[in-house]
């Protein structure tokens, strides 16, 4: 059984977990010092074990010194070239930045995504980094952490009971069921769960309706969580969410169900912000997991704003380092065309906050499938004949990386190439990279963060500390959006599509149909989001490098009311992924000494 630390109490904070010692089990020191790196004071530290805590929300509320104009942390979004389903090692690329950055004696804090075990078990694996490049405690990182994702889980299955129990019990409100479009989630691949019945059984059982699961990542409550900038705005955020129709055509919400107060409990501890810490001590503020298709694919809101408001602080040190601005990096999911316009167009639209800087990690396997003469499925191991060494692979990929050096620059951010080198790799292929990227006029650096830690992005670091200052030295508009909030839904869609490089937008009868009704009912205002494969820019994954000549197909549209947007679904979008084969928990273990094994 946890029992608060005594060291906590003592001081006056709270204080959840077990009794922290000086160091924890890495080797690292405790967590009042690693928070202290990262400009937070040790009475918003509220401990969680040995080796993790909450960072506590009246953080941000403090009235410490604040920074002097110019003296604001910079920001750094890092995101990539249109990926291979392997990934190209994003988090691993911002988590050796991180350490690059510390090396260099600046003040870096990180924001990442939580992993969700749906993938953990599945394809994909644990997230967190890899080798030299990682968050730890990984194990907590991609397993459970706080609780935070079985807290959404039951916040979000809660709705649905009062749903079934309002039909149940007659119907007050007058709910159309066939309408009725809040499903259940559950944090592991399970493809069976897709298309379900429920109520079978005697008449006390429920009401016999056809219903679904999602995956945690995709329900509409972690996109909320990621987004919500306070208690209250989390409170407001869920009473909004709609779950279908009355039999007038009228939209219902949790408000309507009475459901948003017992919903904003489950989910109030799990608002705050998880402290962990890469393999060389810099600090991560780890929080929500939205799914990238359908939702943001980013940390949240809160994760930027208190690590912001922790490096804004001035404290009195002896430490050069102290008295200049800190270094906030986050990740966003998937390449620059889905993952960075929903950072800036939703999750900058709601914190404020404007990148100065994005980091677009390349890899040289990824240019070779983009040059069409090669193909990667899922996590196997490239053929022998994509590992030979081709420059001219590479040169023919390459118009997919200047695509989205593109899009970067077109958000007003200065673009910073990062190669991930993978041991496969030949130097003239990287050479060759490196060259076309300044010949686009970006700074480029080869990065070997998983073999080499921070050591091994010291180039980058050098890089994007000559980015942020170029960037803050101008008069550039940081963080451009790619539409105005009074556009309407049709404008906002087709501007995002012309992210892409689409000629323009189809909308199926149905689609159409929905996008008036949410403009007649006021939803108008709302910003978008595209649903699409996130495997070629447009929505087709079988389309690599730069497509030309094809128009972005809308099939459906729904209102995400609760997270405050609408998005249109364009080809198969599942939310609730599938085992292969040999799933990934296959291989995890539990050793009698209790450390985990297999988790990768």
């Amino acid at each position: 059984m946890s029992t608060p630390s005594h060291a906590s109490a003592a001081s006056g904070r709270p204080a959840v977990g077990q009794e922290t010692p000086e160091a924890d089990l890495t080797g690292h020191t405790d967590l009042d010092d690693l928070a202290g790196r990262a400009g937070i004071g040790a009475r918003h530290v509220i401990p969680y074990g040995r080796d993790v805590a909450k960072i506590a929300l009246n953080v941000l509320a403090d009235d410490g010194p604040a920074a002097a104009p110019g003296e604001e942390a910079h920001y750094i979004v890092v995101t990539g070239i249109t990926p291979t389903p392997a990934g190209e090692g994003k988090t691993t690329t911002a988590i050796g930045l991180a350490q690059g950055l510390a090396l260099r004696r600046r003040r870096p804090v990180l924001t990442l995504r939580q992993s969700a075990m749906g993938p953990t078990f599945g394809i994909k694996g644990g997230a967190g980094g890899s080798g030299g490049a990682r968050i730890v405690p990984a194990e907590r990182m991609n397993l459970h952490l706080t609780g935070d994702f079985h807290a959404i889980t039951a916040a979000h299955n809660l709705l649905a009971a009062l749903i079934d129990n309002h039909l149940h019990h007659g119907n007050a409100l007058r709910i159309d069921e066939r309408t009725v479009s809040w499903p259940r989630v559950l944090d592991v691949n399970d493809r069976a769960l897709r298309h379900i019945v429920t109520g079978l059984g005697p008449r006390a059982d429920g009401v016999t309706r056809q219903s679904s699961f999602d995956i945690t990542p995709a329900s509409e409550i972690m996109v909320i969580m990621s987004l919500a900038t306070s208690l209250t705005d989390l409170r407001e955020r869920l009473g909004r969410i709609i779950i279908g129709r009355d039999c007038d055509g009228r939209w219902v919400t949790a408000e309507d169900l009475r459901a948003a107060g017992a919903m904003a409990a489950i989910l109030r501890d799990a608002l705050a912000p998880n402290l962990l810490r890469t393999g060389e001590g810099v600090p991560a503020l780890v929080h929500t997991g939205p799914f990238g298709n359908i939702a943001t694919g980013c940390s949240s809101v809160l994760a930027d704003l208190v690590a912001a408001r922790g490096l804004a602080g001035r404290p009195a040190a002896r430490d050069r380092r102290a008295r200049e601005p800190g270094y906030v990096l986050t990740e966003a999911g998937f390449g620059a065309d889905m993952g960075l316009e929903r950072f800036i167009d939703l999750k900058c639209a709601t914190s404020g906050m404007r990148p100065e800087a994005a980091v677009l990690v390349v890899t040289v396997r990824a240019l070779k499938v983009h040059s069409g003469r090669h193909h990667l499925a899922g996590r196997q191991e490239p053929p022998d004949r994509m590992l030979r060494e081709s420059v001219d692979d590479v040169r023919a990929g390459a118009p997919n990386m200047l695509k989205h050096l593109d899009i970067v620059r077109g958000f007003g951010l200065e673009p910073v190439v990062a190669v991930n080198v993978f041991p496969t790799d030949h130097d003239a292929e990287i050479d060759e990279v490196l060259r076309l990227a300044r010949g686009a006029g970006a700074r480029a650096a080869a990065v070997r963060p998983a073999t080499d830690g921070g050591e091994g992005c010291l180039e980058l670091a050098d890089a994007v500390v000559e980015a942020c200052d170029r960037a803050r030295a101008g008069a550039v508009a940081r963080g451009r959006p790619v539409y105005r909030p009074d556009d309407d839904l049709r404008t906002k869609i087709g501007a995002v599509a012309s992210v892409y490089g689409a000629d323009g937008v189809d909308y199926t009868p149905a689609a159409a149909r929905f996008l008036d009704d949410c403009e007649s009912d006021g939803f108008g205002s709302l910003p978008v989001v595209v649903a699409k494969t996130p495997l070629s820019l447009s929505h087709d994954p079988a389309l690599k490098g730069v497509p030309t000549g094809w128009r972005l197909p809308v099939r459906e549209v729904r209102l995400a009311a609760g997270a405050g947007y609408v998005y249109a679904l364009c080809g198969t979008v599942s939310t609730m992924p599938g085992l292969p084969t040999h799933p990934a928990a296959e291989r995890i273990e539990v050793a009698p000494t209790g450390e985990i094994l297999g988790l990768r």
